[in-house]
C-alpha cells in the first residue's frame, strides 16, 4: 500500500471508528467528578483528565507511541478517535452490532457488555513539535525531551514518544481490554514504541501502598483535593494559552535490584530511606503521618541527611514548590538473561514545570545511597492534555485549532 493510499485507509478508518465509538457510549458531563477517588465510578468529562488525580487504580498499563499520520488532518483524526473510544471504555456500553461477516466491534475479553470504568491521561512529547505537522510555535513552555541524570542507564528503546498513554482501572482485564480496543480503531496512526504494565498493592495493614522494596509509597503527597495547591503545584501556567488544564507528567522506570536489596539488614535500609519500614513513619516520629522536623535534627543523627526523604523533600520555604504529585506503580516482567529477576518501579508524576519541581528534586538525589539498589532504564517526559469539557471536544482540539 502507497503512502497516500495508507493515509486515505487511516483517515476512513478513524473517522469510521470514532463515529460509532461516539453514538456507542454513554458520558457524564461533572468536572469535579472527574477527579473523584479511585475506587468512584470515573466520569470522562472534565477540565482535567480523569487518571490524574484519583489515587492510583490497582492496575496499569504506560505505553509511548510514534505517530505515523503523516498531516495535522490525519493526526487531529487520531486524537478523535482515541477521545471516543476513551470515552466508551470509560462510561462502558453495549457495542455495535456489525452483521455476521464483520468483525466484531469489541474483543469479548470483558463480556458482552463491557462495564467502562477505565481512567485514562494522554499526552504529548517534545518530538510531536517537529516540523511533521507545524506545531512548533505551539509546543508546551515547560517541555523538553527527558534528561539523563548520573545513576541511569537509559535505554533509547524504552524512552521518549510522540504520544503516551496511561489506562487504569481495579482490573487487570479491564486494563488490557482498553489497550487492545485503542490498538486497533488507532492501527495507521500510531505505532507502539515501549510499554510496563504496573500494579498496586493494597494497604499492609493500612496508609499508603508499598513498593517492592517494602516501604510505603506517596506518604507525603500533596494533596489532590486541595485546588489551591492543586493550581499552585500541578496544573500547567497557560504557556501558550492552549495548554490550559493539562499537566507535564514525568515517567521513569525504575528497576529494583531487589536481590541485593533483600540481603541488608531493615536496619540499613530504614537509614537509606528515613523511614520505619514496617510504620511507614519518619525515623523521628511514630506514625505514617507524622511529619519530620529537620530543624530538630540538624546533623542528621536521627534522619540521615543522606537518607532518601530527607534529599527529596528538605522541608524548607525553598524546596517547597519543587513538590510534585507522585502516582507509582510496581511493575514483574519475570527475570532478565542471566535469571536475574526484573522488577521495579513505573515512577510518574504530575507536576508545573519539570525543570522547576522533578528535576530539582532529582538532582538532590544524584548519588544517595539508593542509587546503588536501583536503575533507572526508561520513561519520558510528557505533556498531559486538558480534559474533553463535552461530546464536541476532543482530546488535542485546542492544539490543532486552524491547522
Amino acid at each position: 500500500m502507497s503512502a497516500l493510499d495508507r493515509r486515505r485507509f487511516l483517515r476512513g478508518t478513524l473517522l469510521g471508528a470514532g463515529a460509532a465509538g461516539t453514538l456507542a457510549a454513554s458520558t457524564g458531563s461533572s468536572a469535579d467528578e472527574a477527579t473523584s477517588s479511585a475506587g468512584a465510578a470515573p466520569v470522562f468529562h472534565g477540565r482535567h483528565q480523569n487518571g490524574i488525580l484519583p489515587e492510583p487504580s490497582r492496575h496499569t498499563a504506560i505505553a509511548a507511541f510514534d505517530v505515523i499520520a503523516g498531516t495535522p488532518g490525519e493526526l487531529r483524526d487520531l486524537l478523535r478517535t482515541l477521545t471516543d473510544r476513551l470515552r466508551r471504555l470509560t462510561t462502558g456500553g453495549t457495542p455495535t452490532p456489525v452483521g455476521i461477516t464483520a468483525p466484531p466491534e469489541d474483543s469479548g475479553v470483558l463480556g458482552p457488555e463491557p462495564p467502562g470504568g477505565v481512567r485514562s491521561v494522554v499526552g504529548v512529547g517534545a518530538s510531536l513539535f517537529d516540523e511533521r505537522f507545524g506545531l512548533a510555535a505551539r509546543k508546551p513552555a515547560a517541555l523538553t525531551p527527558m534528561r539523563e541524570f548520573p545513576n541511569d542507564d537509559l535505554d533509547s528503546a524504552q524512552c521518549h514518544g510522540d504520544l503516551s498513554l496511561q489506562l487504569s482501572a481495579e482490573h487487570p482485564d479491564t486494563v488490557l481490554h482498553a489497550l487492545r480496543d485503542l490498538a486497533r480503531h488507532t492501527r495507521g496512526g500510531m505505532q507502539l514504541r515501549w510499554r510496563v504494565d504496573g500494579f498496586t498493592s493494597p494497604p499492609r495493614p493500612d496508609g499508603a501502598p508499598r513498593n517492592l522494596m517494602g516501604f510505603k509509597d506517596g506518604t507525603a503527597n500533596p494533596d489532590p483535593a486541595d485546588s489551591a495547591e492543586m493550581d499552585r503545584l500541578v496544573w500547567a501556567r497557560p504557556e501558550p494559552e492552549w495548554t490550559a488544564g493539562g499537566s507535564y507528567q514525568v515517567i521513569r522506570l525504575i528497576r529494583m535490584l531487589v536481590e541485593f536489596w533483600d540481603r541488608i539488614s531493615v536496619n540499613e535500609q530504614e537509614l537509606i530511606f528515613g523511614r520505619r519500614r514496617d510504620s511507614g513513619a519518619p525515623l523521628d516520629g511514630s506514625r505514617e503521618a507524622d511529619a519530620p522536623d529537620y530543624r530538630l535534627d540538624p546533623a542528621g543523627a536521627v534522619v540521615p541527611l543522606s537518607s532518601h526523604i530527607r534529599m527529596a523533600n528538605p522541608r524548607t520555604p525553598d524546596t517547597d514548590a519543587h513538590r510534585i504529585l507522585r502516582r507509582s506503580y510496581n511493575y514483574d516482567r519475570g527475570i532478565d538473561e542471566v535469571g536475574d529477576l526484573d522488577m521495579g518501579l513505573v515512577f510518574t508524576c504530575f507536576q508545573q514545570d519539570p525543570a522547576r519541581q522533578f528535576e530539582q528534586v532529582q538532582t538532590r538525589l544524584v548519588d544517595e545511597p539508593l542509587t546503588d539498589y536501583i536503575a533507572p532504564f526508561g520513561g519520558g517526559y510528557f505533556f498531559a492534555l486538558p480534559g474533553v469539557r463535552d461530546e464536541s471536544d476532543h482530546l488535542g482540539r485546542s492544539l490543532l485549532a486552524d491547522l
